[in-house]
């Protein structure tokens, strides 16, 4: 459980006892304002803070850390003295990942937020008067190339949105069977491919696969014959995703209750589909080539402690599950998420808008669940949302869900229509969580859809 102690050095673990979660991260308080300028409409001001791995043309990958429309460079910082206090080897912010960072554990990376925040507060003179300083270690996010902020060992994929579910279920079964029977009793996942995981901004090529034309559905095995070429029905899927910080062995399990101790923080995923490829193959082990070719992320990774503030209640589960899966406190993130679809040389047209906490399995139950057979878990491992869709239209999480399974195409600013993505279309993700004056957000996580390869 995310107690104070180790945020506030002043607090006692007893005077906190009572609280499941911190009261007030320092680094969170939304008075804070800082010496570099920061929209209102930024994702990133001093109370976010998230971390990332860039490099400039004349810099090799190193940390950083976005304040309103620049970066900050720690390792630069670090070698400047301003972590002294903190003892940190330079060659951790200048590692090409942020694995060996999340591993010096939860209170140092909070510490380094925390000094961070001190840093950058407009009443901290230490580095806002050190215009040398200053000058080695801002960088403006124009002028970096993000890199895949984390090495990737394990990734899973969730089926934790109720109604999206639901309307999946709809789809292909009937609007009575459209749950199957273990779907309120488990958060379902798979194990997808973590090495095509790309970071945003960078573009992929439509995949090719089997896929089963409709003329031939019901006819019995030896009769059917499927069809090979690129996917015709490509999608996105909306979804977040979280990054472990705490490894655990073979064997253990890890609880609702400590879930957030093995959580680092949460990034923007698209994971993107091909319908038809799907259709042919998920039959009986589940999705395969139809979901690995690529998963895109946004690049910033927002601290758990970040959105605290954030926490809202969530969907009341009925049937009660097992008690391993059951938990206190709230869970769920109010996090509002769009998409927009870009056509090339167009024009954005948003065409859903959705919110993380319309999650009916929360990440503390998918982290329980999936360790509860002793599965061991390793930082850098990233376990995804599965598509996250609410109760409305507009909410929708999907083109399938959109535009009901192409039947019902949607039409873009530039006049053109969308049953699913077509080749040069660009997919935005963006979100962010809003209280108290203050946004957190998470940048864009955008990819653009390439002809096959011939």
């Amino acid at each position: 459980m995310r107690l104070c102690a180790g945020v506030y050095p002043e607090h006692s673990r007893r005077s906190v006892k009572k609280s499941y979660f911190c009261p007030m991260i320092k680094a969170n308080d939304p008075s804070l304002k800082s010496w570099i300028e920061v929209d209102p409409k930024s994702d990133f001001p001093i109370q976010n803070l998230p971390f990332g791995i860039f490099k400039t043309q004349s810099s090799s990958p190193r940390i950083g850390v976005a304040i309103g429309d620049q970066v900050l460079d720690l390792a630069i910082l670090n070698k400047l003295g301003f972590f002294n206090n903190l003892h940190i080897d330079n060659s951790v912010f200048t590692n090409q990942y942020l694995n060996d960072f999340i591993a010096l554990g939860n209170n140092t990376c909070r510490n380094v937020r925390q000094r961070i925040s001190d840093l950058l507060n407009a009443d901290h003179a230490e580095l806002r008067d050190n215009k040398e300083a200053q000058a080695k270690a801002l960088q403006y996010i124009s002028n970096v190339q993000m890199q895949l902020p984390v090495k990737i060992g394990d990734y899973t994929d969730f089926y934790s949105s109720m109604d999206h579910a639901i309307n999946i279920g709809t789809m292909i079964r009937d609007p009575k069977n459209a749950l199957l029977s273990n779907w309120k009793h488990l958060p379902v996942g798979y194990h997808g491919r973590a090495s095509s995981i790309i970071v945003s901004g960078t573009n992929f090529h439509r995949p090719k696969g089997q896929t089963l034309p409709a003329d031939q559905a019901g006819k019995p095995a030896n009769e059917v014959q499927p069809v090979f070429g690129p996917s015709k029905l490509l999608d996105f899927e909306l979804e977040t995703a979280f990054i472990i910080g705490k490894e655990t062995q073979l064997g253990d399990s890890i609880t609702t209750a400590n879930a957030d101790d093995h959580i680092f923080g949460m990034v923007l995923f698209n994971d993107w589909s091909a319908r038809d490829i799907q259709t042919w193959e998920y039959v009986p082990l589940g999705p395969f080539l139809s979901k690995n070719f690529a998963s895109t992320i946004s690049p910033w990774i927002v601290t758990l402690d970040a959105l605290e503030p954030f926490r809202v209640e969530g969907y009341k589960q009925d049937p009660k599950v097992l008690p391993y899966l059951q938990y206190e406190g709230n869970k769920n993130i109010d996090i509002n998420l769009e998409v927009f679809i870009q056509p090339e040389n167009g024009e954005e047209t948003i065409v859903s808008h959705s919110n993380y906490k319309f999650m009916y399995w929360n990440m503390e139950q998918q982290l329980a669940h999936h360790t509860v057979n002793g599965c061991n878990m390793n930082i850098g491992d990233m376990l995804a949302s599965g598509t996250i869709s609410g109760p409305t239209p507009e909410s929708f999480g999907s083109m399938m869900e959109i535009t009901w399974r192409g039947t019902k195409p949607l039409k873009l600013k530039d006049g053109s229509e969308r049953k699913f993505i077509n080749d040069n279309d660009t997919v935005i993700i963006r979100g962010y969580s809003e209280k108290d004056g203050v946004r957190i957000g998470f940048g864009e996580c955008k990819a653009m859809v390439l002809p096959a390869k011939s």
